[in-house]
């Protein structure tokens, strides 16, 4: 197994942090990286720009629109963007519904959904979470039931969390279509349109007064057969292939990086004592042991990188990945508003929304950073919670 880079993996780095660097638009840039909110306008017109060059779903075959990039390239080219700001394309559509497509979809669907997916035609959303069915998604209870001529089913239930949904084209959404099996093998999977009649999108805004996630209702909602992925009843086979796909990219190496810089900066610039709060030996030892972490955190992705390169899948890796990720996420915001102290406190929301070029306290680097906090609590629970990892890494590990 070999992590260090080769001369051509060090041209390949260089070949794509000129080009971001000379095609990522300012304004996206300077709200990633000082923590303020892109917009759909801001993220659809990224997912253009990368699309006309090619490389907005790099790890897609050639034959679908990818780069033909290894999985080393890959890593590099995420690396990249999270130094340089870029918000990165959303996953719902490139890196979640389009890999099931490609493995379990008809050359129908393959052939008019994947190339929507690649330019950002289609928005995507995700409809697996439900009221009751969370970390145990399998017990889902939105119904789809075909008609009598067979052509159509009609939907009815309710699906929440839905990330971005408000502004959505399409969803997939996990339905059960046979209520009287095992709960998962009677689970299909099927993609919708959202201006579908009968589909309500409603709110949810969270504490930090973002809206981010939505419920979403259906009612009477009536979907073509053909809008069907694979067989009926086996949706959950393609659900825990997806899952795969999202977990390993949950890590987010690479941000993770860029925010340990971020708060070394903001620990130079607070003072303590009469010295620069880095320099405290508690908060120092604090951001000594998250970057140990995350240095130990990279070095396994890298190890899954060199398994893919091998041809290799992830196996409970993507667990690990996603555990530690987290973690690290969840620590980095939690020091960064330890540093700030009561500067975090307000809470800027014309700020964070681009609607003020200042924060009212005069500190914008400290202005985002308690709905920052708020925000990355979530990241241990979604894309299956962090308790369910474990789970899944002692089953596949330790057999129990």
């Amino acid at each position: 197994m070999d992590l260090n880079y080769s001369a051509s993996d060090d041209a390949f780095r260089e070949e794509v942090r000129s080009w971001l660097e000379a095609n990522l638009p300012a304004d996206i840039r300077g709200k990633i990286l000082n923590h303020r909110r892109p917009n759909r306008d801001d993220l659809v017109r990224w997912h253009k720009l990368l699309a006309g060059k090619g490389w907005s779903a790099p790890h897609w075959p050639v034959q679908y629109g990818g780069t033909g990039w290894n999985a080393t390239q890959r890593h590099i080219w995420d690396e990249e963007n999270a130094r340089v700001g870029a918000p990165g394309v959303l996953p719902f559509g490139v890196a979640m519904v389009a890999p099931v497509i490609m493995k379990y979809g008809n050359e129908q669907q393959k052939s008019y959904y994947l190339p929507r997916i690649l330019d950002c035609t289609d928005w995507w959303c995700q409809g697996y979470s439900e009221p009751g069915s969370g970390s145990d998604l399998a017990s889902l209870k939105t119904r789809a039931e075909l008609t009598s001529d067979g052509k159509h089913y009609i939907v009815n239930g309710q699906k929440t969390w839905t990330t971005l949904g408000q502004h959505a084209d399409m969803i997939f959404c996990l339905v059960r279509t046979d209520p009287e099996a095992k709960k998962q093998e009677g689970i299909s999977f099927l993609l919708i349109d959202m201006k579908t009649p009968g589909i309500t999108v409603r709110p949810i805004i969270m504490l930090d007064e973002e809206h981010e996630v939505n419920e979403v209702f259906f009612d009477n909602v009536k979907v073509p057969v053909e809008n069907r992925v694979g067989e009926e009843n086996k949706g959950w086979t393609y659900a825990k292939y997806l899952l795969g796909h999202e977990r390993t990219g949950i890590a987010r190496v690479g941000n993770s990086k860029r925010e340990l810089g971020f708060l070394k900066r903001v620990a130079r610039q607070q003072q303590k004592n009469g010295k620069p709060l880095l320099e405290d030996p508690v908060f120092g030892a604090k951001v000594a042991a998250l970057e140990i972490e995350l240095m130990a955190l990279e070095i396994t992705v890298l190890r899954v990188v060199s398994s893919e390169a091998a041809g290799k899948g992830p196996g409970p890796e993507a667990s690990m990945l996603k555990i530690k990720g987290t973690e690290i996420q969840q620590l980095l915001t939690e020091l960064m508003v330890e540093a700030v102290g009561p500067y975090a406190q307000p809470f800027d929301t014309a700020y964070l929304e681009c609607e003020t070029e200042h924060a009212v306290t005069e500190y914008d680097d400290a202005a985002p950073l308690a709905a920052y906090y708020f925000n990355y609590r979530k990241t241990s629970i979604y894309g299956g919670s962090n308790e369910i990892q474990k789970n899944i890494i002692s089953q596949m590990i330790l057999g129990l």
